[in-house]
């Protein structure tokens, strides 16, 4: 018979991976996520935290003050655009309720850690997220196209064809001349867009606006399997 820890975890597993899979399915269609998602979890995690309180309590109670500091620390990341949306901020926000301690579904996590576990799902997403410059450059190199930083960041598009897709240039006219760019400073990138069709500039270098929300969900995934691999691999480089 599964144990009552297990079940519960097994909940927070089914629950996170059902609102993450639907919030990543309508951030790649509108570039949207309803608030209604991160409550729905916040509050499911708040139920789960009570029946496991009042069945079989908590092994280390203490990292449960980790829920409040992680929405303050997710708070001032956002403020700071070290997180660039506000959905995946608030994702964060409630997978701290939902899980704030290290789950054990039978063997897994493999790779067990001392860290708060909202930090492990967040350490997992950037790590894989980091894979994408990876993938960049090897579509890049295929089509011969090696510019850098360009080919690690982004690839080239046509200008008419970035207006119909969401992407931010790599590039933008200063003084007549291009120049890098990683971030715009707007969301609404069209007038950039104009300013290189103006100066007959027909194909530039863009970055796709990869949601975070599906590094994210695929780090939840690996930290309930995996466990945390930046403490791992930080342990084999020491």
């Amino acid at each position: 018979m599964v144990e009552t820890a297990a079940l519960l975890d097994i909940a927070r597993l089914v629950v996170g991976t059902t609102i993450l899979s639907y919030a990543s399915y309508t951030d790649i269609k509108t570039r949207r996520a309803s608030n209604m998602l991160w409550v729905i979890m916040g509050s499911v995690g708040t139920i789960l935290l009570v029946i496991q309180y009042l069945t079989i309590g908590f092994d280390n109670i203490f990292y449960l003050i980790f829920i409040p500091i992680m929405i303050v620390l997710m708070y001032v990341f956002f403020q700071l655009r070290l997180i660039f949306g506000g959905a995946d901020a608030k994702a964060m926000m409630a997978l701290a309720i939902l899980v704030p301690l290290e789950p054990s579904i039978f063997e897994f996590p493999l790779l067990r850690s001392f860290m708060p576990f909202s930090w492990v799902i967040l350490s997992n997403s950037v790590l894989l997220f980091l894979l994408i410059p990876v993938s960049l450059l090897i579509f890049n190199i295929a089509r011969r196209n090696i510019e850098f930083p360009y080919c690690l960041l982004g690839y080239k598009l046509s200008v008419e064809k970035a207006k119909e897709r969401f992407v931010w240039p790599l590039e933008k006219i200063v003084g007549g001349k291009r120049k890098f760019s990683y971030m715009p400073k707007e969301f609404d990138v069209e007038n950039d867009l104009e300013t290189f069709e103006k100066n007959g500039i027909m194909e530039i270098w863009v970055t796709p606006k990869i949601p975070f929300m599906i590094p994210l969900l695929a780090g939840f995934l690996c930290s309930f399997i995996l466990g945390d691999l930046l403490f791992h691999l930080m342990n084999l480089i020491i």
